[in-house]
């Protein structure tokens, strides 16, 4: 007997409701789901890299993957703003709990015959 599986369309779990949260009085959109490989990537980059401007980069891909188009550049406004500051604490706040909410889904799949 050969060894394979089959993982369907590699999409885990069913529908998800909408996923977004609030800053400085916006609430900014997030798409419902990302690839994998963008949290594999997050956490690779955090975990190999020493260097603040790599791990800056890697927020900035992070949020402009999982905001939606529109509401990447209202939240990239909000970043570069005079008046209203965010720090990189809550940055950081923001980035664990999309990621901490992306995972959070059921890790196994319907079998597939």
């Amino acid at each position: 007997m050969a060894r394979f599986k089959d993982f369907g369309a590699g999409v885990v779990g069913e529908a998800v409701e909408p996923l977004s949260f609030k800053l400085h009085g916006d609430e900014f959109k997030c798409v419902d789901q990302i690839q994998g490989k963008v949290l594999l990537d997050l956490v690779s980059e955090s975990n190999n890299s020493d260097d603040p401007a790599a791990a800056a980069r890697i927020i900035n891909v992070f949020f402009s993957t999982v905001l939606q188009t529109d509401e990447y550049t209202r939240f990239n406004e909000l970043l570069e703003s005079k008046d209203r500051i965010v720090s990189v604490e809550t940055l950081g706040e923001i980035t664990a709990w999309l990621v901490e909410e992306y995972t959070s889904r059921p890790t196994e799949g319907p079998e597939v015959s």
